[in-house]
């Protein structure tokens, strides 16, 4: 298996276990609206949570560590291709004609980008000045939108994806740079950005989880597209990565994106004749934690089980 492969198949892998973790932590954030990080931190399911999402980032480190950041970070919209079933599996309901066009779409518009970015396993590193430069920028766009204001769940979203997408690229850089035979194991280089990734990740992952507190739809939407957005800003800029086929292949990558990017807006939508009222009084989306489960009204038994179906649900698989 070739480097592209291998990481093509465990960004696979890691898309499942952070659609997994996508789902825990917005049933967690629904159930406790308002309620502070320190007791989130006290909560076994936001543990659970975190398992998940460190399970999917160390298959998302090794696949860094094989294919370059324009090819691993536009399979994470693979995330919500996974959230779709495991969603219709918890809510007890067959997958909407929308959601499977949202499917096609996705997986149509990351072939392409596929086709064109399709290229060697990474070998160039961030330098030290680099890192910091693309530190500053980040931090200084994540405090631009996490200040108060309108709309702060997709602004949050927002400053997740793009802490994703920097801690990504970083990583790569602390991977190729700790498996470089040439220089020491740690560096001071590979521990000062090895660091970096720490902050980012750990931004990330609480950024995405203010930003779900009013629902999954459009903030994971949001964070999938911002996320490989800001790593295609690096490889390309930064990186010595490009498109294979020329002109033609910008092209069909641009193409490529917009085709996924609609995709992944269909995945995320909220289609009024999905909407149900449970039993007290709430309109309820079927894909329950998983696209646009609104505040307060997931139900307190384990996060991943399939609720059984009640009056006025829709009939179980």
């Amino acid at each position: 298996m070739n480097a592209t492969l291998l990481a093509v198949a465990l960004s696979l892998f890691s898309a499942v276990a952070y659609a997994a973790a996508a789902v825990a932590q917005e049933r967690l954030a629904s159930r406790t609206s308002g309620t502070g990080t320190l007791r989130l931190l006290g909560s076994g399911a936001w543990w659970g949570s975190v398992g998940l999402n460190s399970s999917a980032a160390l298959l998302h480190v090794v696949a860094l560590k094989y294919g370059p950041l324009t090819v691993v970070q536009p399979l994470g919209a693979l995330t919500l291709v996974a959230a779709v079933p495991l969603g219709a599996r918890i809510a007890g309901r067959k997958v909407g004609a929308a959601e499977w066009r949202g499917t096609v779409y996705t997986l149509a518009g990351l072939a392409a980008i596929l086709v064109t970015a399709s290229g060697s396993a990474p070998d160039a590193v961030l330098s030290v000045p680099q890192a910091l430069a693309v530190t500053g920028v980040t931090a200084t766009l994540i405090g631009l939108l996490a200040r108060p204001g309108a709309r702060p769940g997709l602004r949050h979203a927002t400053a997740s994806g793009f802490a994703s997408g920097v801690a990504s690229a970083l990583t790569q850089t602390v991977t190729v740079a700790a498996t470089d035979r040439t220089g020491p194991l740690l560096s001071a280089q590979v521990i000062g950005v090895a660091l970096l990734v720490a902050v980012f990740a750990a931004g990330g992952l609480l950024l995405s989880q203010t930003a779900y507190r009013g629902g999954l739809g459009a903030p994971l939407a949001v964070v999938t597209l911002a996320n490989p957005t800001a790593a295609a800003v690096i490889g390309l800029s930064l990186l010595g990565e490009r498109l294979q086929g020329g002109a033609a292949g910008v092209l069909l990558a641009l193409a490529g994106a917009g085709l996924a990017s609609w995709g992944v807006v269909l995945l995320s939508r909220v289609p009024p004749e999905r909407l149900v009222r449970n039993d007290d009084g709430h309109e309820e989306h079927p894909v329950a934690a998983v696209l646009a489960l609104e505040p307060a009204t997931a139900p307190a038994g384990p996060a991943l089980l399939p609720q059984p179906a009640g009056p006025g649900q829709l009939t179980p698989l």
